[in-house]
Formats: C-alpha cells, sequence, structure tokens
C-alpha cells in the first residue's frame, strides 16, 4: 500500500468523523436524544471530558495529560505505519493502524479546538460556533462529543446477584463517536485476523 492511500483513507475518516460531531455539536441540546431504529440505536448528545466510550478521566491535568498522551500516540503511530509501508506489510495491517490512528487523532481535534471555537453546550440550548461570547475552554481542553448509543438488551441483574441484584442492566450502555469506533475496529480487526503478521 502507498502512503498517499492510507493518508487518504485517515483523511476520509476524519472528515466523517468531525462532520458528524459538528453536525450534533451545534444542532443538539445536551442529552437530547434522537431515535434511529426503533430502541436499540439512537443519536443522544454528551460531552465526554476524558477518555474513550464516555468513561471520564477528572480535573483539568488529568484532560492536559490525556490530551498530550493522545497526541504522542498519534506520532508514534503515525511514524510506524510509514515503517510498515517500508517493510511491505499486509494491507489489511496497514489499514488497522490507519483506523486506530485515525481514531485517535480525531478525538484530539475536539481537545485541541472545541473548547476554543463553540460556546457551552447546555440542556436548554444547543453550542453556538464562532460565538461572539468566545469558547468554554482552552486549548487542548475541549470536551469530546458523543453521540453513538446503542442500549441493545435492557432487563434487569437476577435478585440473587450481590450488591444490584434486582437492579435494571442496560447491555450496551456507553455512548461515543465516530473515533472510538474506528479504534475498536482496527483493534479487534487486528487481534481477530492479523496475528500471523506480529509473529
Amino acid at each position: 500500500m502507498q502512503r498517499k492511500t492510507i493518508i487518504w483513507i485517515i483523511a476520509g475518516l476524519l472528515v466523517v468523523d468531525q462532520a458528524v460531531k459538528l453536525w450534533v455539536k451545534s444542532t443538539m441540546t445536551l442529552d437530547e436524544s434522537i431515535t434511529v431504529f426503533h430502541d436499540w440505536f439512537f443519536i443522544r448528545f454528551i460531552e465526554n471530558p476524558g477518555a474513550a466510550f464516555g468513561f471520564a478521566l477528572g480535573g483539568s491535568a488529568g484532560k492536559l495529560f490525556l490530551s498530550l498522551f493522545r497526541i504522542a500516540a498519534v506520532c508514534v503511530l503515525g511514524w510506524y505505519i510509514d515503517r510498515l509501508i517500508r517493510r511491505g506489510a499486509p494491507t489489511g495491517v496497514i489499514v488497522c493502524f490507519g483506523l486506530i490512528t485515525a481514531g485517535a487523532a480525531g478525538n484530539i481535534i475536539d481537545s485541541m479546538f472545541y473548547g476554543m471555537i463553540f460556546s457551552e453546550s447546555a440542556f436548554a440550548q444547543a453550542a453556538t460556533l464562532f460565538s461572539p461570547g468566545g469558547g468554554y475552554a482552552g486549548f487542548l481542553h475541549g470536551k469530546v462529543v458523543d453521540m453513538l448509543y446503542f442500549p441493545l438488551w435492557n432487563g434487569h441483574y437476577p435478585s440473587w446477584f450481590p450488591g444490584v441484584g434486582g437492579e435494571p442492566f442496560i447491555f450496551f450502555s456507553p455512548i461515543f463517536n465516530m473515533a472510538d469506533s474506528y479504534i475498536t475496529t482496527g483493534v479487534i480487526w487486528l487481534l481477530l485476523f492479523e496475528r500471523k503478521f506480529f509473529k
């Protein structure tokens, strides 16, 4: 695979990720939900100050660390993809690392710029792009936009289950974004189909 091919793939994935996030951020209020398919697929807008799939890493220092870690990871991944291409690695391996790189970069963009270019999202109104009042956070401190919600099964824990017996249970409850799905897809594909290469 040529370098320009994987660059175009990563760029295309980033465009899709950012287009969805910009639409959600600028048109939906916090926790607003749009039903896509019956009761198992929703567009539900939340903002995530931390890690992937809605998991938070608290505090300003934690947010800064996570943003810098993502930037370093993207740099290392870019270097590694170039090395894989030079070695003539299988296309599937290169594409998987391209997916992971695009996912990490997509969430970095949110952290780097969304706090500077958007007003604060609220439960009563959507955020404004390039608001006259300025952004809601500084560089590298923006919140990541999440919106994909798949509550595939609703039920209750068995009554005998320690601590939570009888409590409601939802599978799959995390809310995530396109960038998170790129990373997950890339990692799962590597584990399932490309292990032979790493041997």
